[in-house]
């Protein structure tokens, strides 16, 4: 089994509303990282709200509300009872493996995510989209564009380009009139985008000595390969260099089959992983513990229950090192 976090342009408001106060380890995991953020009653009540002070695309809500969520997904599976082979996050997804695996205390990553949204909020309006396209079919617009650069590579054909608001918008004009399928993410920010560097080179914000080695194994999509000693400085970089989730993915699957199972809101990470061979043959499979944006937390609760008895029977089903038969 796989866990797989997403990153900014998952969030939508009311996500998971329907576990609040019905999942006891989901609920307390919830109200304990959100009492950690300075603004976190402010975060909740805009969280479950359909008029929020901060659009849920904000950097200032996205980032704290996906981490939360995230996290508090990741206790309830762990609860259930599933020990999964590897974790895998795309953006602040990583944050949440990373905490979920003991590299990080839930305090320490409030803290590093809280500093990142800060210089993050201070940078100019920018944002991300998605490209169905190569990453090679995409050099002579780069050309072009210089200040435009690849922010993910999400799947062999869906490339994520991110940058500052004006050069964005024109690189997009150019991809839409060559007849690309271009999708603007939500985010107002350019995420994963180098000419963020300079901001994140600071001081790091966390001293290394809390940073611990990995309890379950875990999967860095910057680096495309298991996080095996935490590197602080990387860390803090991360804001500014590309999320390599394809990569990443291809050499978990290369291990043998696997269950991946999509911990985030929209079901973006599962509808890119059943595009991978393995999972179109059969050899692998693909859940998700919440619905494609639905309101309705009966729904919601109803999708978390089926996902639980697919990742329990997995559960039942591994040999001693984690694989499935």
């Amino acid at each position: 089994m796989v866990l797989l976090f997403p990153g900014q342009g998952a969030q939508h408001n009311r996500m998971a509303e329907g576990l609040y106060g019905h999942d006891p380890e989901f609920t307390q995991t919830v109200d304990t990282v959100l009492a950690m953020f300075s603004d976190g009653d402010q975060l909740r009540t805009d969280w479950l709200s359909d008029a929020p002070s901060l659009a849920i695309e904000d950097v200032r809500r996205a980032q704290p509300l996906l981490f939360t969520i995230g996290y508090a997904l990741g206790r309830m599976v762990l609860s259930w009872g599933v020990r999964p082979a590897a974790l895998l996050g795309h953006s602040v997804g990583e944050l949440v493996a990373a905490t979920l695996a003991g590299v990080f205390t839930p305090r320490a990553a409030v803290d590093l995510l809280s500093d990142r949204v800060t210089k993050l909020a201070g940078t100019p309006p920018g944002g991300m989209l998605t490209v169905s396209a190569q990453e090679s079919d995409l050099a002579s617009v780069l050309v072009r564009h210089p200040r435009v650069s690849v922010g993910a590579i999400n799947a062999p054909r869906q490339i994520a380009l991110t940058g500052f608001q004006a050069e964005l918008g024109a690189a997009e004009e150019d991809l839409r009139a060559a007849g690309y399928t271009v999708r603007r993410v939500a985010a107002g920010k350019a995420f994963h985008s180098p000419a963020l560097a300079g901001v994140f080179a600071g001081p790091y914000p966390i001293d290394e000595h809390i940073m611990h080695s990995p309890r379950i194994p875990l999967w860095s999509a910057f680096t495309a390969n298991r996080v095996l000693t935490p590197d602080p400085y990387s860390w803090a970089g991360h804001p500014a260099e590309p999320v390599l989730f394809w990569p990443t993915l291809e050499k978990i699957m290369a291990e043998g089959p696997c269950l991946l199972a999509d911990l985030g809101p929209g079901q973006g990470l599962a509808t890119l992983a059943r595009r991978h061979p393995d999972v179109r043959s059969g050899r692998s499979a693909v859940t998700a513990l919440l619905p494609v944006r639905d309101r309705d937390p009966a729904v919601e609760r109803e999708t978390g229950e089926r996902a639980r008895q697919i990742l329990l029977a997995c559960q039942r089903h591994q040999n001693p090192h984690g694989r499935t038969r």
